[in-house]
């Protein structure tokens, strides 16, 4: 059975005091001018582990760090340590070229939990900028610090936080004739990776509701393809209902309402809308051409689709309230896996061109394209929450031209910073869906 771990119980908030000088990270020039942070050894105090401490200190700098808009002040430039509740040396900061000083504390509670409280200071202002208090089971330590990441990152950026977040994934492992695929769920820095199904079942494209209490994909058990939800409480699967047909890319409606999928009907491929409270199967695109990929925008209104209904694969908008739907690309090469940024933003998309694969964005028009990476083979985009980084799956020849490999990778909305999700050793990476933030 699989459960899912509510390791979070408490955020309270302690104080937060209003800056004089806005002190901002320039993230339309994705890091081009990092902010640099101090962020002190953390004090123990109520019988808390010093080992526990340190490990929650290394997690916020390294999810700080990897966004690429932050510079860690490298702890060996201290010249001095500051006590909780005591005013910092600022020209001793500053001497060290240091912008941002953060200071902590762990506290030992009853139950087998933490209190971590922590402060943020803005060094050239010489004012705290932010103070909380965060309570969690001591099992908890890596969420206690993607919480804290956050809340600096929040408080820096005035963007939406994604350290406490998870990606779901397929798993791929085995040789290239003969491949398992597992569904699998990691955090977004690629700890604590667990399966969520068999390897006795294919099983593709994973997709996270709204409130992360299930996940819907496709599943090929007893080889009938069709779509599944899988319950992250009580590890329960349940087929999602009976559409006469192959059903594929499943995604949930903004209010988690709804799942869109595709479904093939006497070899025609369209997409439809299933309704989970009243278990009604409404059809969204018509004609004989193929269309898949189905994405909401962010307040259900719209969905983004491929066709090829123009003779090529391109990307159409369908307005869900009209019917009415717009082809919105039209540049070279063929357009693909269509995801809609949380914040409406932008849509994010596969193009194939020139025997090359591109991840990129553009605006809800089909305009300001931007093309973010390219490789030999990529798909599936996702965004994070907060609408700043994107992630994806590439693919890549092994040295022998005949072995695939397949990393998961993330990527700023700038084209900056790109790093691959670490996985655990012979496992390959595809279809990565970035969750909300966690409840």
């Amino acid at each position: 059975m699989l459960k899912k771990i509510i390791m979070f119980f408490a955020i309270a908030w302690v104080a937060v005091l209003p800056a004089r000088a806005e002190l901002k990270v320039d993230i339309i020039a994705g890091g081009a001018n990092p902010i640099s942070i101090a962020v002190q050894r953390f004090e123990v105090a109520d019988d808390a582990s010093q080992k526990d401490a340190d490990q929650i200190r290394t997690v916020v700098e390294e999810d700080l760090k990897r966004t690429g808009l932050f510079r860690i002040v490298n702890h060996d430039a201290f010249l001095e340590h500051v006590k909780m509740n005591d005013m910092p040396n600022f020209k001793s900061w500053q001497a060290i070229k240091t912008q941002v000083l953060v200071q902590a504390k762990l506290y030992g509670m009853a139950d087998n939990q933490y209190k971590l409280e922590f402060y943020v200071w803005d060094v050239n202002g010489q004012e705290q900028i932010e103070a909380q208090s965060l309570v969690a089971s001591r099992k908890s330590l890596r969420r206690l610090a993607h919480i804290m990441a956050d809340a600096i990152y929040e408080r820096l950026t005035g963007e939406i936080g994604y350290f406490d977040t998870q990606i779901v994934f397929i798993a791929e492992t085995g040789p290239v004739d003969k491949r398992v695929k597992r569904m699998a769920i990691m955090d977004q820095d690629g700890y604590g990776m667990r399966y969520l199904s068999d390897a006795d079942t294919y099983v593709m494209s994973p997709h996270f509701s709204p409130n992360m209490q299930s996940i819907v994909f496709l599943s090929y058990y007893n080889d009938d393809p069709m779509v599944w939800s899988l319950d992250l409480d009580t590890g329960q699967q349940r087929r999602l209902g009976q559409f006469g047909g192959m059903n594929f890319a499943p995604r949930f409606s903004p209010d988690g309402s709804r799942v869109a999928l595709s479904l093939v009907k006497n070899g025609i491929t369209h997409i439809y809308e299933y309704d989970l409270n009243n278990q009604v199967l409404r059809q969204l695109t018509f004609g004989n051409s193929i269309n898949t990929s189905p994405s909401y925008s962010p307040d259900g209104k719209k969905m983004a689709f491929n066709s090829d209904r123009s003779g090529r694969q391109q990307i159409h908008v369908l307005d869900l309230e009209t019917g009415e739907e717009k082809r919105i690309t039209y540049g070279s090469g063929r357009y693909a896996t269509p995801a809609w940024s949380p914040d409406g933003q932008f849509i994010a998309f596969t193009k194939i061109a020139d025997d090359t694969f591109y991840v990129g964005i553009m605006n809800p028009q089909g305009r300001n394209e931007k093309i973010l990476a390219g490789g030999w083979f990529m798909e599936a985009p996702s965004w994070a929450p907060g609408s700043r980084r994107i992630v994806y799956y590439e693919t890549e020849k092994d040295l022998d031209d005949i072995g695939r490999i397949s990393h998961i990778r993330s990527v700023d909305i700038t084209g900056q910073n790109i790093y691959d999700i670490e996985l655990p050793d012979g496992i390959n990476g595809l279809e990565p869906t970035w969750s909300p933030k966690l409840p």
